[in-house]
């Protein structure tokens, strides 16, 4: 699923930013491949934090989501050379998708059904012990 769209990025930082990042052949357009190459980037980070608490794909994408897909896919259009106030609202950004995954933030949306557990303790089984105190008292 693509969080953040064409329109959505030209809404929030102007299309002769975009130009200014994607257009590496100069001809004074947005480059749709490199621009889908950092949508595709970002969607794939938002979806390592989401699928800890959500099934995915969303049935839809929450306002704050698209924020934060469009600030993540800013950042990675700038690549090395980001300015602070953009690797600001990155990491920002970040910290967000990480409260959602720990559920300290919800998306507004029911949140995956977790597997059922009885009595959270894990059981496992293995072969018996072959050393102990009294089969190493010898040594």
């Amino acid at each position: 699923m693509t969080y953040a769209t064409l329109p959505d990025l030209v809404a929030r930082y102007g299309e002769d930013e975009l130009v200014k990042l994607t257009d590496t052949n100069r001809s004074g357009v947005i480059d749709a491949g490199v621009l889908g190459q950092a949508i595709a980037d970002a969607d794939s980070e938002i979806d390592s934090y989401l699928a800890v608490r959500y099934s995915l794909p969303l049935a839809s994408v929450p306002t704050a989501l698209k924020r934060i897909a469009c600030d993540i896919t800013r950042y990675r259009l700038y690549d090395n050379r980001a300015p602070e106030e953009i690797r600001k609202r990155y990491e920002d950004a970040v910290k967000w998708l990480a409260a959602v995954a720990n559920g300290s933030v919800g998306l507004g949306m029911p949140p995956a059904q977790a597997p059922a557990q009885s009595g959270g303790v894990m059981l496992i089984a293995g072969e018996a012990r072959r050393c102990s105190r009294t089969t190493l008292e010898d040594f």
